[in-house]
């Protein structure tokens, strides 16, 4: 393990001292630099009797590709703050009090002659660690895959007991595999680490205890003993909301993109097709309805008309401009476009169900954008249920998160996993006669409100879209 130290004072004396008098056989740390902020003489002395490399700045380190780990011994805020905002995402930071603690953890074995009661304590700083000090996903694995102890944030992500993890394999916990992780699937951190003996960095996809697929950022570092290598320790970082993030922005580029083409195509489109529309039908009123190219000029029409409505929807969907925000009631908006939809829903004999939730204070929206998104989603939900099924529409308040959500699901045919990352994509449609660009639009209108939506699915159960709206995203 690669580890940068910040520090000054005495705190530089005491653990260059500590390091120097200390031997290693579970992490083996080599340490490439040491940052004084302060500029302390005896400190710096220390650092050039120990042979380590003194870096002017620590901010030197944010930009260097041979740091596994930051300890920051200098308590203090600014800085720190400054560490987890420009180091790389790959770097583990330790704080004042972390380190700390991470030394005393080595000190116990000579400060403390009682065996029993040096590794009594030394059990009680690891636990504390593992799962109080550590948020993140911790695991300790053999060489064989075999996980040798799991913190507690772990088990609650799996939904296990400690006793029904430990002597498992990993990837049968995080990834339900029967195998270990392959170069097919996804690279093995554990194989990775044990065959370079250094730390490993990489990106999977875990399962939860729900089977939900969660993100996960994982940093493996070999763990050695007295007869050599004894495994590692793996520590996962949950980045799915980063990941979905990123999804959002470039789907947000990319219908900009598409919105720009299409308005252009569509004006290129509309002049001819009206001109085929016009010419069709004044030779169908100069034609015997009953011969043969009276049939032929109809579907003429037909089509020409079905064109003209898929270039109505490009022009919807290019002119998608800022939002008319005013301060209204989401409650009333959505009520009024449920209402709109009762009848088709009624006619496919369809329960539609509203439950609203009147704690939900004002919004800043448009209504008439926010009204056009929910008549997609709800039309969309209509088709794809069968008759005897049920939609339900509900809203809520989450007032600690300062969020109100609206939940619109359906018992529908839902929709394959394979499809799910395609739906807000433009022009993607599973309809013989849809545009492909409800959802797309849908999707715009809901983010220019500051706000996000996802989809969730089954087969043959019924697919949920869920629309989160902050309540701080207009102007006072």
């Amino acid at each position: 393990m690669n580890i940068a130290i910040i520090g000054s004072d005495t705190e530089c004396i005491r653990i260059i001292n500590f390091f120097k008098t200390h031997t290693y056989n579970e992490i083996a740390p080599t340490f490439v630099g040491f940052a004084d902020p302060g500029g302390d003489p005896a400190c710096r002395e220390e650092i050039h009797n120990a042979g380590i490399p003194l870096v002017a700045k620590y901010e030197d380190f944010f930009e260097r590709d041979d740091v596994n780990l930051i300890m920051d011994l200098t308590d203090n805020p600014e800085i720190f703050k400054n560490i987890i905002a420009r180091k790389k995402p790959s770097v583990r930071v330790m704080n004042y009090q972390t380190s700390r603690l991470f030394l005393d953890m080595y000190r116990i074995y000579d400060d403390n002659p009682d065996t029993e009661r040096r590794i009594l304590r030394a059990s009680s700083i690891y636990k504390i660690i593992m799962n109080d000090i550590i948020n993140e996903d911790v695991l300790v694995i053999a060489p064989n895959h075999q996980i040798l102890d799991a913190n507690d944030a772990v088990l609650k992500k799996v939904g296990l007991s400690r006793e029904e993890v430990i002597g498992r394999s990993c990837f049968e916990i995080s990834h339900r595999y029967p195998a270990p992780c392959s170069d097919e699937n996804c690279p093995c951190p554990l194989k990775e680490t044990l065959t370079t003996l250094q730390p490993f960095t990489t990106t999977h996809v875990h399962l939860d205890k729900n089977n939900r697929e969660r993100h996960v950022s994982i940093s493996c570092y070999p763990l050695t003993g007295p007869n050599g290598i004894m495994g590692a320790v793996e520590i996962s970082k949950d980045i799915t909301q980063d990941i979905l993030m990123q999804k959002s922005i470039m789907q947000q580029e990319k219908l900009v993109s598409i919105g720009r083409l299409s308005a252009g195509v569509a004006h290129e489109i509309n002049n001819p097709l009206t001109t085929v529309l016009t010419t069709a039908m004044l030779l169908q009123e100069d034609t015997d309805p009953e011969a043969p190219l009276y049939g032929e000029l109809e579907t003429i029409i037909k089509e020409t008309m079905r064109c003209r409505s898929i270039v109505t929807a490009l022009l919807d969907f290019a002119r998608q401009k800022s939002p008319e925000v005013k301060r209204c009631s989401l409650n009333v908006i959505v009520a009024e476009t449920v209402m709109l939809t009762r009848k088709q829903s009624a006619f496919k004999d369809i329960k539609l169900e509203l439950f609203l939730d009147q704690k939900v204070p004002p919004l800043w929206l448009d209504p008439h954008r926010i009204t056009q998104a929910l008549i997609n989603l709800l039309i969309n939900a209509i088709e794809s249920t069968d008759p005897g099924g049920h939609i339900t529409v509900r809203t809520d308040y989450f007032p600690g998160s300062k969020k109100v959500g609206l939940q619109i699901q359906d018992s529908g045919a839902g929709i394959p996993p394979g499809l799910l990352d395609k739906v807000f994509e433009p022009f993607f449609t599973t309809k013989e006669s849809g545009t492909g660009l409800g959802l797309a639009i849908t999707h715009g209108i809901i983010v220019q409100h500051g706000g996000s939506i996802q989809v969730a699915s089954e087969p043959n159960r019924g697919t949920t879209f869920a629309i989160t709206l902050p309540t701080t995203n207009g102007v006072p």
